[in-house]
């Protein structure tokens, strides 16, 4: 399907589907709504931080779509364990169903710090929150799957899992601030980690799918929680080379409703098998980091 994907006319029916979007109030994940929405699914979740983003996102959404199905805030901070927890449990007793998971939501190259619970914050934010609230989910992913076998989750990353330092995942530095890392390095690890967790969860759950996609270089409001000038400076400079957010949302709409959609594969835009780097196509190294976060994640399940 590739450069041709038309979400007007190639998004199929969606009726009965419910489906969540993290980081929905804003670029990809807000265009992901728009066009999911035209498209009669039940419900979509637009998950967020911010009560008043979200519900300002959802009254436009309204105002340019008199029919988009119904839109439902779900308060979701994948920085907190807790958060995540509530989330997951929200949802899960107001549905008995959930038949697409978009994990949209992140943060991009920002200052040094740690997550709520200890985490460098980027890889918290971006691998730790989306991992435990997507493995929260899987009985209810399950449960649909019996009922669509098209049940997926689709994991947002990015073709800068490219350049990971070559010593990535040291694991003990991930519970530090790793301040000796620069913040690219940083946000290129979690990005990484988003493939290998991909790949890991399609390996145990084959009733779902389980997808990445690289959505391309794309102006939205990620740059703006950067840090160091020469590095804001740079992604504004190639701003005009970038795609906008309606363009780059394309790879994860294709990939969240396509059943041509292969499990634990990883697409560059707009479905096309990535190239993938050597340390994605690790599976050694991937597995070594899944282990260590199951072990993380053990009293939170």
């Amino acid at each position: 399907m590739g450069g041709s994907f038309k979400p007007d006319q190639d998004i199929p029916d969606l009726d009965e589907q419910v489906i969540i979007v993290t980081g929905g109030n804003s670029g990809l994940g807000l265009e992901t709504v728009r066009q999911l929405g035209k498209h009669r699914p039940a419900r979509i979740y637009l998950a967020a931080r911010s009560q008043d983003k979200a519900e300002a996102a959802i009254k436009q959404l309204r105002e340019s779509n008199l029919e988009i199905c119904p839109i439902v805030f779900l308060k979701l901070d994948l920085s907190s364990f807790s958060s995540v927890k509530a989330a997951a449990q929200t949802f899960a007793s107001a549905e008995s169903r959930l038949d697409i998971l978009v994990n949209n939501a992140g943060i991009m190259m920002t200052a040094e710090g740690l997550t709520e619970d200890g985490y460098e914050i980027q890889f918290g934010t971006n691998v730790m929150g989306p991992v435990l609230f997507t493995q929260l989910l899987i009985p209810i992913l399950q449960r649909t799957a019996k009922l669509n076998p098209q049940t997926r989750v689709v994991n947002v990353s990015s073709a800068s899992e490219r350049v990971v330092p070559s010593d990535v995942y040291q694991l003990a530095e991930l519970k530090t601030d790793m301040s000796n890392r620069h913040t690219t390095a940083r946000y290129c690890t979690s990005k990484l980690a988003n493939i290998h967790c991909t790949s890991a969860l399609a390996e145990r759950y084959e009733d779902v799918k389980f997808v990445s996609v690289h959505p391309g270089t794309v102006r939205t409001n990620l740059a703006n929680n950067t840090t160091g000038f020469f590095l804001r400076a740079f992604i504004y400079a190639s701003s005009p080379f970038s795609s906008s957010a309606e363009t780059g949302a394309l790879a994860q709409i294709w990939a969240a409703v396509s059943p041509d959609v292969k499990s634990g594969e990883y697409y560059a835009p707009v479905a096309v098998p990535s190239s993938r780097s050597k340390a994605s196509r690790d599976r050694e190294l991937g597995e070594k980091l899944w282990g260590w976060i199951e072990e993380e994640l053990k009293g939170h399940l």
